[in-house]
């Protein structure tokens, strides 16, 4: 269990950084030993050090890298995933968009399971996933997903059509629809509805609700399922990272938890 465990990011944005500065913050048993970008220059001055750039995902299996992250996009997963899992390394998906399409995530899956390795959804920005996966083993009757960001958080995506962002003076609800059609309009505001999807009832029965507050200084996620099991409600409030409103701290916090249950004795 004291094995360091060696790690290649996919991807050098807000929360590939922000994860490699905690794992170095806190002395984490974990080594950076590759950084997956197209342009090297994107990671010139700050990659930490003994890492190497990854040109693309045929380059991963040079790295030794025990596990790979990504961190990038719904684009850069299946390609990664299969490199990665082919020669013999877990994968970690933060871009669950992408598993939408279940071609991709049945074709992965088997390739995890063929080679003996894992295809791993971390919680993202949410908590309370265990807690909705062991209540999934009894089946479940709905589950319903809010999330709620401040209004700028939504900018650059499809709800500037939807709704007037920049002149809202409440919160306003401008999507209703299931996660397979949240996840795929909004990737980067709306991973996690994939995630609650995998945990719970499935891409097309998952309800979600997207909602912008111009009000509102945190992401916030509301879940609640209902089944055999009882009633779960689960609510979050998320501080955005400070270099991208459209992700959150928990994001970042999630993966370093991952990491570090890796090689721990203690695992939470």
């Amino acid at each position: 269990m004291s094995s360091v465990e060696t790690i290649c990011l996919v991807g050098w944005g807000a929360i590939g950084q922000r994860v490699a500065a905690l794992l170095k913050a806190r002395g984490a048993n974990a080594r950076i030993v590759g950084i997956a970008v197209r342009d090297p220059k994107e990671i010139e001055g700050t990659m930490p050090e003994g890492a190497v750039h990854v040109a693309g995902p045929e380059a991963l299996a040079a790295t030794g890298a025990t596990l790979v992250v990504e961190a990038a996009s719904r684009e850069s997963v299946a390609p990664f995933a299969r490199a990665a899992l082919t020669v013999g390394m877990d994968f970690a998906v933060s871009s669950t968009s992408a598993l939408v399409d279940a071609a991709v995530l049945d074709e992965l899956v088997e390739l995890a399971r063929r080679n003996g390795r894992k295809l791993i959804i971390p919680p993202g920005a949410l908590g309370g996933i265990d807690a909705l996966a062991a209540a999934s083993r009894l089946g479940l009757d709905s589950v319903e997903h809010v999330i709620t960001k401040p209004a700028r958080a939504w900018l650059g995506t499809p709800a500037e059509t939807l709704c007037r962002l920049a002149e809202l003076q409440q919160a306003e609800a401008f999507f209703e629809g299931s996660a397979a059609e949240a996840a795929t309009a909004f990737p980067q505001n709306a991973n996690v509805a994939a995630t609650t999807s995998l945990a719970g009832i499935g891409m097309e029965l998952t309800r979600v609700r997207l909602v912008a507050d111009p009000k509102a200084t945190e992401n916030s996620h509301s879940i609640h399922a209902h089944g055999p099991f009882g009633t779960l409600d689960i609510r979050l409030q998320n501080r955005p990272l400070a270099s991208n409103p459209k992700s959150s701290e928990m994001t970042a916090l999630n993966l370093v938890r991952l990491i570090e249950n890796r090689t721990s004795a203690l695992v939470i």
